[in-house]
């Protein structure tokens, strides 16, 4: 009890929030609730907590729990051994890091056959503590240590073992160690050179690099890790000698001790320095760069998918979708409004087969045939062939047909994956990829759910980053989208319902059967009918499905259905009926305070419930950013410095954003051209999906490089 008291008051601080209001939302978790369910359904106990913070909540409660299971392993241990003493047990108690209990645990640690354990083995120990007390004369008291048959045969190797045993104490002890490494971060620097496969490559301005360590940013330890794990770069930390060794004098040298063991121990020192401890530390130091800068790196991915999956979908539109190709041709395929397939087709427009007169007539067919108003063009190889082709075409049709070029990051994943071969058994995998670059524009989220999120290619290092948090964090991102957005429970496929709070792939595939069985859903309660989807599932989900076409009003939106008689009640009050849901005007304002009290329910509760009678269903994606749609085409060699342009953010990174000027090669944007203010982190003025008036600033049609500048961000 002790012990969660003091993980919910830590956490409390860290997140600013009061420890009481902790204690519930973790007792919420604890039985079994969702992220989104609590942050939507029980604001009255968690005082209004978002998915956000319960998820950093969560993370925080795993972690601490961990550490204090840590703490517990390792006062268990030290007290078998019979070494723990009250000083010892106070340092455990007080650690707040993992580190730090490391710090504490390290020197009694079961240790490998080291020169200090077979230098003990041969009773060299004593003379090493003899040593450290300050013996007047080492060479005298190291005779008394010498037993030829125990490999001891001379006064050096008498006194060369007691270093060893000395080096290995001072690495391992704790206060000199925590010393050490805070003088480390504070002055030191991490360099890198060319390594031994060193040629031209994306890693050159790192060849010859040096930068303090409490400077180096986030994406500059992901790039060093990267460029030394692929053999381009050799990187280490920099640290004066002789300031490490002064800090080991001061715990183990002594004014009063003799000259000749004042010799021994600082050799002791300076091999322990040099062997164990700076050996040690650097990977430490390495280690804990790394972990900061993977947090960085998820935090930066998880806003730019969140962004990304709440890209505002294009609705009304029939959608040719293009998946660019040379020598295997590219791929289409016609979707309707409701993202079903039509037809598909290969086209040979691209090198080397140049069939463009024939790919011309095709396409042309289809776009009549199907009334398609939209081209989507994956943003892949042959892109910027198939986008030239694809804007001539257009010219020469007298209808209203525009086009867009998609991130098609992700497309060819789903396509090999058992979902696309099971959504279309009958298709190769490059036409179910240009079924999902069709399907994506029309709504990325529906689509983009299918694809491991870490395939989207939103972030940066993505694949250097720990890929079992990677994976933990996005797929928390996407549960908060679809349940931010809500889901159709009468059209939507398995993948987009396993996403919903509550539900797993065995219950949201029983979904998709008992639909297929029975007909579309009339009302929610039909749900308890789904086997595997007890009591609790239908709490957690049901608040986040929506029938469109429901009898029960309620059953469209998102009022959850523990609430339906509050609403009904809230109704009768507001002498408003079903038809008058969807209208503002029709809704009365009211003393939200006071109706909550005779309704007895919470007032965040009857605020949601009013929200949803003047929006029933409103769906957050409205107030998005639309696509560009295009009819012309621009080349990079078209470009020069000083052109105007219209662009879309597509990944923004630590140093700056990436934007599709429609040149297929996206332009950067450097963190310090985003704003004439100081900007502290691009995702404090830009996102995903921005639309943004760009200045070019310089372009290199070698390398493809575009350096541009913001001017304004546009609000289409």
């Amino acid at each position: 009890m002790i012990r969660e008291e003091r993980i919910i008051s830590r956490i409390a601080v860290e997140l600013k929030l009061a420890a009481p209001q902790i204690a519930k939302a973790v007792a919420l978790l604890d039985e079994g609730n969702t992220v989104p369910f609590v942050a939507r359904y029980r604001k009255e106990i968690t005082e209004g907590m978002d998915d956000e913070q319960l998820r950093l909540l969560a993370e925080k409660l795993s972690l601490y729990r961990n550490l204090e299971k840590t703490r517990e392993d390792i006062v268990r241990i030290l007290t078998e051994l019979a070494v723990l003493t009250p000083e010892l047990a106070a340092a455990i108690a007080a650690a707040a890091t993992a580190t730090e209990l490391e710090d504490i645990y390290r020197p009694h640690r079961p240790k490998k056959r080291t020169r200090a354990t077979i230098a003990r083995e041969k009773g060299l120990e004593l003379l090493a503590e003899a040593l450290l007390n300050g013996i007047e004369c080492p060479e005298s008291e190291a005779r008394n240590y010498l037993h030829a048959e125990n490999g001891v045969p001379t006064v050096e190797d008498a006194l060369a073992g007691a270093r060893d045993i000395i080096a290995e104490k001072l690495a391992d002890e704790m206060l000199p160690r925590r010393e050490i490494r805070k003088l480390i971060f504070e002055r030191g620097l991490i360099t890198s050179s060319g390594g031994k496969d060193a040629q031209e490559s994306s890693f050159e301005i790192y060849y010859n690099f040096s930068e303090p360590l409490r400077k180096v940013q986030p994406h500059r330890v992901l790039a060093l890790n990267r460029g030394e794990k692929e053999g381009f770069l050799a990187v280490k930390i920099s640290f004066p000698d002789e300031a490490a060794i002064a800090v080991l004098g001061k715990y183990y040298l002594k004014e009063h001790f003799s000259v000749a063991t004042q010799l021994e121990i600082t050799g002791a020192i300076k091999d322990g320095w040099k062997r164990l401890l700076f050996p040690s530390l650097e990977r430490e130091i390495r280690g804990e760069m790394t972990e900061r800068a993977e947090e960085q790196a998820l935090k930066i991915f998880k806003i730019n998918l969140k962004d990304l999956l709440l890209a505002a979908p294009v609705s009304g539109k029939r959608v040719l979708g293009l998946d660019p190709g040379y020598r295997s041709g590219c791929k289409l395929a016609c979707v309707d409004e409701t993202g079903k397939l039509l037809e598909t087709v290969v086209i040979y427009p691209t090198p080397p087969l140049n069939r463009k007169e024939a790919a011309a007539t095709v396409v042309k067919g289809l776009i009549k045939k199907y009334n398609l108003n939209l081209v989507a063009i994956g943003n892949g190889t042959a892109c910027r062939e198939s986008e030239e082709f694809i804007a001539e075409v257009i010219s020469e049709l007298d209808l209203p047909v525009e086009y867009t070029v998609v991130s098609e990051a992700g497309a060819s994943v789903y396509s090999a994956s058992i979902l696309g071969k099971a959504e279309f058994p009958e298709l190769d995998v490059a036409e179910r990829s240009a079924v999902s670059i069709a399907r994506r524009i029309q709504d990325a989220l529906a689509e983009l759910v299918k694809i491991d999120p870490k395939a989207i290619g939103v972030g940066q290092y993505q694949h250097d980053v720990n890929q079992k948090r990677l994976q933990e964090s996005l797929d928390g991102v996407v549960e908060n989208c679809v349940n931010q957005v809500g889901v159709d429970l009468t059209t939507a496929s398995a993948p987009l319902l396993a996403r919903v709070a509550g539900i797993n792939k065995t219950i949201a595939a029983n979904i998709v059967a008992y639909r297929e069985e029975n007909g579309r859903f009339a009302a929610k309660t039909e749900l308890k009918k789904v086997a595997k989807l007890g009591p609790a599932s239908f709490r957690q989900c049901a608040g986040f499905l929506r029938i469109p076409e429901a009898i029960n009003y309620l059953d469209r939106g998102a009022v959850h259905p523990e609430s339906y008689a509050v609403a009904e009640e809230l109704m009768t009050l507001l002498a408003i009926s079903p038809a008058d849901l969807g209208n503002p005007q029709a809704i009365p304002e009211i003393n939200v305070e006071a109706v909550a009290a005779k309704l007895n329910v919470g007032v965040p509760t009857l605020r949601d419930i009013l929200a949803e009678f003047k929006r029933p269903g409103r769906d957050p994606r409205e107030a998005a950013p639309k696509p560009i749609f295009k009819k012309g085409v621009l080349h990079l060699e078209d470009l020069a410095a000083g052109m105007e342009l219209d662009g879309v953010v597509r990944n923004v990174v630590d140093f700056g954003a990436f934007v599709d000027i429609g040149v297929h090669q996206d332009g950067l944007i450097h963190i310090s051209q985003l704003s004439e203010k100081f900007v502290r982190h691009p995702l404090d003025v830009v996102q995903i999906g921005d639309v943004l008036r760009v200045r070019v600033l310089d372009v290199d049609v070698k390398k493809k490089r575009i350096a541009l500048t913001c001017l304004t961000k546009q609000d289409f």
